[in-house]
């Protein structure tokens, strides 16, 4: 004849057995939580590289705002400009110049 009490310590085992499972594999796992962990720290620093490019940004557009030297700066080295009145002058290393 079985005891009552080997169907609560079969139950109780189930239970143990359903909570193991969900903390090794299911939905909010160790696993996972750490996974998560690696996600947001990661996040964290692409955050702070991007905030670091938002201040040079925001440093860049307020010296352009402020005034024309910047601007003139900008023009020169990027597009190639000159003013009008000045000379170009074109300086060519002899040492790095390809000669037939």
């Amino acid at each position: 004849m079985k005891r009552p009490g080997h169907w609560l310590i079969a139950g109780l085992a189930l239970v143990v057995i359903a909570l193991q499972v969900r903390l090794w594999i299911g939905e909010g796992s160790l696993a996972q939580v750490n996974s998560l962990q690696t996600r947001v720290a990661q996040m964290r620093v692409e955050n702070g590289i991007r905030e670091q490019r938002n201040r040079i940004l925001r440093a860049e557009t307020i010296e352009l705002k402020s005034g024309l030297e910047s601007i003139e700066e900008k023009a020169r080295s990027e597009f190639g400009l000159i003013k009008q009145g000045e000379t170009f002058f074109l300086l060519v290393d002899e040492t790095k110049a390809h000669r037939p």
